[in-house]
C-alpha cells in the first residue's frame, strides 16, 4: 500500500516479500478500468500478477484485462465472486487467506465496493483479523464529480435508485436538503424517469450533470439545469453506463411568502394540483414543497 506522509512523500512499497516476486498475505482489492484498458495502475498490475489467488466479480472481464496486459493466469486458481455467489464462494476466499495466501479481488469496473458485493468480502476477512489492503484507481464516481462542473468540495455517493416510480421520489426526497453535490448511478432504460421524478423533489432549476460511457469511445457529458436534462432525454435518449450528479441546494430566492401569494392568486380559480404544479414551474421550487402548501392554505379557507 503506498503511504504518504504529512510532508507529501510517498514511501516505498511495503508489502513485498524479499526478492520483490511475492505478495504478503493478505485481501488486495485493486481498482480496474471502467473504460480504457491503459487506465490500470501499474501496482495494480504488479498485484494480478504475484497473488495466489484470483477473485473476481466477472472471470471472464478479468482475464481479457489480465491478456491485454499480458499478465499470466498460469496455475493459479481463478474464484467468481459476486452478489449470485457471495455466500458459497465467500468461505473459500477466507479459507484462503487464512492459510496464509495473498487474495486479490478485482470489480467488473471500477472501484470495489462502490456499487459492488466487494463489501461483504472485506468485511468478513476484517473480522476475522485478516490483512485487508486497496491498490486506488479508476471510479466512475470520481470521474463524473471532476468532469461535471459542479461542486466538488463535498459529495454524497447515493448509488442506484430504486426502480419504481413512487419508491424513487420517496427515496430521492430524502436528498433533497442535502449540502453536497449527489451522485446517482443510473439505467439508460430509467435515466429518463428518474429525472423527472427529480426535477419534482428537487425542484427543475437544480443544476445537474449526466454523464455515460466515462473514458469510453461515445464518452459524453450533459450540462444545465435538472428541467434541461430531462427535456434533452425525450428527444435524445441514451445509452451505456450513466451517472447522474445532481447540485446541493443553495439559497431560496424565493421567500414563503411570495410562494404562499403565488399560490393565494391561482387558488382562486385553479384546482389545488394545477396551481402547485404551476407556482412549481414559474418560481422553480419542488413541486411537492408548493403542493403541501396549497393544502394547507387551501384548508384554511
Amino acid at each position: 500500500m503506498d503511504h504518504s506522509d504529512s510532508a507529501g512523500k510517498v514511501s516505498p512499497e511495503p508489502r513485498r516479500a524479499a526478492g520483490g516476486a511475492q505478495l504478503a498475505p493478505g485481501l488486495y482489492f485493486i481498482a480496474t478500468p471502467i473504460g480504457a484498458a491503459r487506465d490500470i495502475t501499474l501496482r495494480a498490475l504488479d498485484i494480478l500478477r504475484d497473488a495466489d489467488v484470483i477473485a473476481a466479480e466477472d472471470t471472464r472481464t478479468l482475464r481479457h484485462l489480465m491478456d491485454i496486459h499480458g499478465v499470466a493466469l498460469a496455475q493459479r486458481p481463478m474464484i467468481p465472486y459476486h452478489d449470485h455467489n457471495g455466500e458459497t464462494a465467500r468461505p473459500r476466499i477466507l479459507r484462503a487467506l487464512e492459510e496464509g495466501k495473498s487474495v486479490v479481488y478485482a470489480s467488473e469496473a471500477g472501484t470495489p465496493l462502490v456499487a459492488d458485493p466487494g463489501y461483504q468480502l472485506g468485511r468478513a476477512a476484517i473480522a476475522a483479523g485478516l490483512p485487508v489492503h486497496a491498490a486506488p484507481g479508476p471510479s466512475a464516481v470520481l470521474a463524473a464529480l471532476t468532469v461535471s462542473g459542479l461542486p466538488s468540495d463535498r459529495f454524497l455517493f447515493a448509488g442506484f435508485p430504486p426502480n419504481t416510480k413512487s419508491a424513487r421520489q420517496k427515496w430521492l426526497r430524502g436528498f433533497a436538503q442535502i449540502p453536497a453535490t449527489l451522485v446517482f448511478y443510473e439505467s439508460p432504460k430509467r435515466v429518463r424517469e428518474m429525472l423527472a421524478d427529480a426535477v419534482q423533489e428537487f425542484g427543475e432549476m437544480r443544476q445537474a450533470a449526466l454523464c455515460r460511457e466515462l473514458t469510453k469511445r461515445f464518452e459524453e457529458v450533459r450540462r444545465g439545469t435538472l428541467s434541461d436534462l430531462a427535456a434533452g432525454l425525450e428527444t435524445a435518449p441514451v445509452k451505456g453506463e450513466v451517472v447522474v450528479l445532481v447540485d446541493r441546494p443553495h439559497e431560496r430566492a424565493v421567500s414563503t411568502e411570495d410562494m404562499e401569494t403565488a399560490l393565494r392568486a391561482r387558488l382562486a380559480h385553479m384546482s389545488v394540483k394545477d396551481a402547485a404544479t404551476e407556482v412549481a414551474e414559474v418560481l422553480g421550487l419542488p413541486r411537492r414543497e408548493v403542493y403541501q402548501a396549497a393544502l394547507a392554505l387551501d384548508r384554511e379557507d
